[in-house]
């Protein structure tokens, strides 16, 4: 499978028809019925996940201890999905950061499409995911950064505007690698494995790490479409910097929606497919999507912590037992994720099939 080098048809900007078209959405943004949320049940779902304090990992009090690692692990189990307070990210960097790719998203057109993407590696400033021509397409734009390896950092791909993008998001990126390292020994030791087992499988030291900013215009008609198509994760683990102010993010709980509420100051996690796949399907990615919203503009910022592109991923052989064989065969996730970038968002069938 080799990656194409252009995308099928012309790229319109999100935000130039959020500009334009005061009262409708064109037909290629509307989605299928049974794809449309209901404005109904976002309002009546407005929930949280767990929101789990991670002061207690470092507590000296053993039972506050068991307590944190205990909550995380049942949000693996349960939910796919936690907000963390309490972190060790400054808070003004996580808004230094928020606010910096909104300036972007605020410069002229000509200036955002000097970094216009392509589907070979989707660096760069862009409006669709997939490459089927033709396809129903989903009410954001986004920016798509590598962050590590080092060898596929390219600055030439890093916006030079705002001037403190680069620096920022340098500074950023150290913070979260250094927060996923500690939720991975976490997760490592909630499944009855060595610490840096997790870390290890990933690569170690060398692991991928990559940055996508989204950017949801506002919509005129967010009943008919949404912001992101409804997918999990295809890396290892997420960490996603909401807009606190705006509801936007909806996960998946058995046959509903749940609208989650963003807390100020916190980072929402969730696991991708690479970690269910090492796990055994112990822990499960789950199915999210973002909604369009009328009145206001959002951003939100995704980490995505990854394993090294090129290690093949397949369940612990501790976690195989002959009444619980291994549910993936090995994979790598350069393999993995051109199969997806092919797709675009398909709910859970990615890692299903």
């Amino acid at each position: 499978m080799i990656s194409p080098q252009d995308w099928p048809e012309p790229i319109i900007r999100v935000q130039s028809l959020s500009e334009s078209c005061k009262d409708s959405i064109p037909q290629r943004y509307i989605k299928p019925l049974s794809d449309r949320p209901s404005i109904n049940s976002i309002l009546e779902t407005i929930n949280n996940i767990p929101i789990i304090d991670l002061r207690g990992l470092y507590s000296t009090n053993p039972h506050e201890k068991a307590s944190t690692f205990k909550q995380i692990s049942e949000a693996c189990k349960e939910w796919g999905f936690f907000q963390i307070v309490n972190h060790g990210v400054s808070h003004d960097l996580m808004d230094l950061a928020k606010e910096t790719w909104r300036q972007f998203f605020h410069l002229p057109m000509e200036v955002k499409q000097l970094y216009a993407n392509s589907p070979k590696t989707y660096e760069g400033y862009g409006s669709r995911l997939g490459v089927k021509k033709g396809a129903i397409l989903d009410w954001s734009d986004y920016y798509y950064l590598h962050y590590l390896p080092l060898s596929l950092k390219d600055y030439n791909k890093w916006p030079s505007l705002p001037p403190s993008c680069r620096e920022v998001f340098d500074e950023y990126g150290i913070e979260l690698v250094k927060l996923c390292e500690r939720l991975m020994k976490v997760l490592s030791i909630n499944l009855g494995l060595e610490e840096n087992f997790l870390q290890n499988a990933f690569g170690g030291e060398d692991i991928g790490a990559c940055i996508k900013v989204n950017y949801f215009p506002k919509c005129p008609q967010p009943e008919l479409t949404l912001g992101l198509s409804s997918h999990s994760d295809p890396g290892g683990m997420t960490l996603l910097l909401p807009d606190d102010q705006i509801h936007g993010l909806q996960v998946r709980k058995g046959d509903n929606w749940i609208t989650v509420k963003p807390v100020r100051n916190a980072f929402i996690v969730n696991i991708g497919d690479q970690i269910q796949v090492l796990s055994n399907a112990i822990y499960r990615s789950v199915e999210h999507r973002a909604i369009a919203n009328s009145h206001k503009e959002r951003v939100s910022l995704a980490f995505f912590y990854n394993p090294k592109s090129d290690i093949p991923i397949e369940p612990a052989k501790e976690l195989v037992k002959p009444d619980k064989p291994a549910l993936y065969p090995a994979m790598t996730f350069d393999e993995y994720r051109l199969f997806i970038r092919m797709r675009g968002p398909c709910g859970k069938s990615q890692v299903d099939l």
